[in-house]
């Protein structure tokens, strides 16, 4: 179906995209391919952590009891029964009145309740000189200090960090439920576009956009698979797309989605039935297209210019695809700046332009403007690092006004 009939604001159609973007069902993987994704289940410890007493420095285990006189003038001196080292299958035993040399993280021997530093003793192999007193517990890692065995070492919902992993592989879990990763099909269409690596003849465009949808979906934590080109043909085009459906989470176009007579995707698409084009008042990126095709697999239909196709991305797919990670945080964090430059916007319009956002030594944001406001232009948008968001109701940006800001920096996963 095509509405052409009035002009939608952005927010109008990020809610009605928003709407029709579902959830994606746990999936169980290893903790490394889990990294950057969100936990889908309790993990309840079967283990303590630690799982022993144990030495928390390289020294001599001892009973305080027979050190509580020892000074460095007056010594204790401690025959030394045997060592203890890391990874013992068996706990160590000593009596009254001795002590053993015990290695960083090895087990606390029964009847010693302290470990003395060996930089407070004298080194001694067969007696050791304890130079000062030491307290019950000192240098002792209790068992389940950390974690006790049965309590939750991490909630569902949880994002699964370096420092995650790490529990988890401590508890011995090698495998966890978590939601996946939304796979984002991108596929280019026009008649014009050649390959990388093809020298393009005159009239043709080298395909740029497919790489910056994928890179950009990859960026925003999906897995991201680039098809290629499609030429202006309306039965090629429905083939691939329905040949995607079965891997696809989203579907992404870009291009021919335009007024234009020979807009393809336009009017393929709107045979299909279930795929809106709308034009929303936005600058670059008016033209757009979003329904479901298949199995309700969502999908996308970006405008070919690709700074049009970047902001598109940027307001409508990336929170989409955050939406399917369960991402609390859909929309890049935005920042104000003080304008550099003095520009003009259209009334009614909301205008995304390239900027260059500045860190001021006492702290405040500033930007200047790259390059036009032409959506071709590739290289100032390579050359940018945020965009800069010009309200509907604003029509001059004057030098110092305050402006939002989107920093496009990379994220991980």
């Amino acid at each position: 179906m095509i509405d052409d009939a009035r002009v939608h604001s952005v927010e109008e159609h990020l809610e009605r995209v928003l709407d029709g973007i579902g959830s994606l069902d746990p999936i169980e993987l290893t903790l490394l391919d889990a990294q950057g994704l969100l936990l889908a289940e309790t993990i309840v410890s079967p283990v303590a952590l630690p799982g022993f007493d144990n030495a928390a420095e390289d020294g001599y285990a001892v009973r305080s009891v027979d050190t509580r006189d020892a000074t460095a003038d007056a010594p204790a001196e401690l025959p030394v029964v045997g060592d203890v080292v890391a990874g013992a299958k068996s706990r160590s035993g000593m009596g009254p009145g001795l002590a053993m040399r015990i290695m960083t993280g090895a087990p606390i021997p029964a009847g010693a309740d302290a470990v003395i530093p060996l930089d407070e003793t004298d080194g001694g192999v067969a007696r050791v000189a304890v130079r000062r007193p030491t307290r019950s517990g000192e240098n002792i890692r209790r068992a389940g200090e950390d974690l006790a065995a049965g309590e939750p070492a991490i909630g569902a919902g949880a994002a699964l960090g370096p420092q995650q992993i790490a529990l988890l592989a401590s508890i011995g879990r090698d495998r966890v439920t978590v939601r996946p990763r939304p796979r984002v099909v991108v596929v280019s269409t026009g008649s014009e576009l050649v390959e990388v690596g093809q020298r393009p003849a005159f009239g043709e465009v080298t395909d740029a956009n497919s790489y910056l949808i994928s890179a950009a979906a990859r960026d925003s934590g999906a897995d991201a698979y680039r098809v290629g080109i499609v030429p202006d043909d309306h039965s090629r085009l429905l083939d691939v797309l329905e040949s995607q459906l079965l891997r696809a989470d989203i579907l992404i176009t870009t291009g021919g989605v335009s007024m234009g007579a020979f807009d393809v995707v336009k009017q393929t698409l709107s045979e299909v039935g279930t795929v809106d084009f709308v034009k929303v008042a936005m600058q670059p990126g008016a033209p757009q297209g979003f329904g479901h095709l298949g199995n309700h697999v969502p999908i996308f239909c970006l405008p070919g210019n690709p700074m049009s196709a970047l902001v598109a991305f940027e307001v409508f797919v990336r929170p989409a695809i955050r939406k399917l990670l369960g991402k609390r945080n859909i929309q890049r964090a935005t920042v104000q700046a003080a304008a550099l430059e003095r520009i003009d916007s259209p009334a009614g319009v909301r205008q995304y332009r390239r900027g260059v956002l500045h860190r001021e030594a006492n702290g405040d944001y500033s930007v200047t403007f790259v390059g036009g406001s032409g959506s071709h232009l590739i290289a100032s948008m390579a050359s940018s690092n945020c965009l800069v968001v010009v309200d509907e109701a604003v029509t001059e940006v004057v030098v110092g006004s305050r402006v939002t800001v989107i920093p496009l920096l990379l994220s991980h996963r």
